[in-house]
């Protein structure tokens, strides 16, 4: 059996290249610049992002370079490395909301919500080419949004990504590109972090009120290290349920009488949902569905236990606590997989088989049903848990495993 497979990020310089290349020779000139965005691994804080709560994700060294002109005119017109010779098109007068089909929204999305706030915007060309694992949970659609949005922020003169407040505005343009335009009803966490983290730090996310605090981590100073196990468990966001989650949260709070549920305190949150019974859950386009009350309460349960894990981690990484934040980890996986019922079988084993080969703790990360999962693991046990990993997989029959160092 071969080893573990690792995927490691593009050079800066090599990434530039690429994007510039394949631009040259999709639409025979040159482009204006290339800008590229980050990846993102979150260490806690899962599905709190669209319930008022916080979130400490960090930075990928993965990005995504976009290669970009502008033009005279409305047209869009964008490629990609992973799709050789296929050539993706609209018109900026085109783009609206449920009418824009394949990877492109997530591209003509961005300049749409740029205009949205009232900045100019035309057409434009760009080429795409990108180390960060699509399907994995790892934020690829963000770092397309927010490399397109630092591109079209310079190369239009828009001047908002020179300091922190502008990146939130892109930040937030790319939310609602994601949301509105492709359909997926994320939170805002990926595309924070794309834009506003610093190296070697997690990004502690408000998602109340958008602030943002830099946590250090120090991680090698303490012997430790991020292993990131991309399952090949293909995740999908647009498939309904995530939005049934988000929607379902969204009604308990109305119940709970709460803006979100960051508010909601827990006993009182789950005697009353106990007491009003199954709730009716609006799913928009897709009509409405009946969610009864103990899955209510275990989906509030989760959010609110999350969030007290996010503070937790923090207080654990500034006093050098690494055990505990390793338990920390291993307690959300627990909540992500029996309470909010979002992990499978490959995130169930990954976790279990890194702790089982030495690593601190471990748990699935990003909006679930597939792709990843996080560990934090002795420098010296890295490839050992990796190897435990990839030889699990394999003994059940699954498809091999991928791993990235973070943090």
């Amino acid at each position: 059996m071969n080893g573990p497979e690792w995927l490691f990020p593009l050079p800066l310089e090599e990434g530039r290249a690429r994007a510039t290349a394949l631009f040259a020779e999709t639409f025979a000139t040159e482009p204006r610049g290339v800008w590229s965005a980050q990846g993102r691994v979150n260490l806690i804080g899962e599905h709190t992002d669209y319930n008022g709560g916080t979130c400490l994700p960090l930075a990928l060294p993965h990005r995504t370079f976009v290669a970009l002109r502008p033009r005279p005119d409305a047209l869009v017109r964008a490629v990609s490395a992973q799709r050789p010779g296929e050539v993706w098109r609209t018109s900026l007068g085109e783009v609206t909301p449920g009418r824009v089909d394949g990877w492109g929204a997530y591209v003509a999305g961005v300049a749409w919500a740029l205009a949205r706030k009232g900045l100019r915007m035309t057409g434009f060309d760009v080429a795409v080419v990108s180390a960060v694992p699509t399907g994995a949970g790892l934020a690829s659609s963000a770092a397309l949004e927010c490399a397109v949005a630092l591109g079209l922020d310079e190369s239009l003169d828009l001047g908002l990504a020179s300091d922190d407040a502008g990146r939130a505005r892109l930040a937030a343009a790319c939310v609602r590109a994601e949301n509105e335009i492709v359909g997926a009803p994320t939170g805002g966490m990926d595309q924070a972090v794309s834009l506003r983290s610093r190296p070697g730090h997690a990004l502690l996310l408000d998602t109340r009120d958008g602030s943002v605090r830099h946590v250090p981590l120090e991680l090698a100073d303490r012997d430790a290290a991020l292993l990131v196990i991309d399952t090949r468990a293909t995740h999908a966001l647009v498939d309904g349920q995530y939005g049934l989650r988000r929607a379902t949260c969204e009604a308990a709070a109305r119940v709970l009488g709460v803006g979100t549920l960051r508010e909601a305190e827990l006993e009182t949150a789950l005697a009353t949902l106990a007491a009003h019974g199954d709730l009716e859950i609006d799913l928009g386009a897709d009509g409405t569905t009946t969610v009864s009350a103990d899955v209510a309460r275990r989906r509030v349960r989760h959010v609110v236990t999350e969030v007290a894990r996010v503070d937790a981690v923090v207080g654990a990484l500034a006093e050098g606590d690494l055990a505990r934040v390793g338990a920390l980890l291993d307690e959300g996986h627990r909540s992500l997989r029996d309470d909010y019922e979002v992990s499978c079988r490959e995130l169930d084993l990954a976790c279990e088989t890194a702790t089982g080969a030495g690593a601190l703790g471990a748990r699935m990360t990003g909006g679930g049903f597939g792709g990843s999962a996080v560990a934090l693991v002795p420098a010296d046990r890295v490839e050992d848990v990796a190897r435990a990993v990839t030889e699990a997989f394999a003994a059940a029959g699954l498809t091999a495993p991928a791993f990235l160092r973070a943090g």
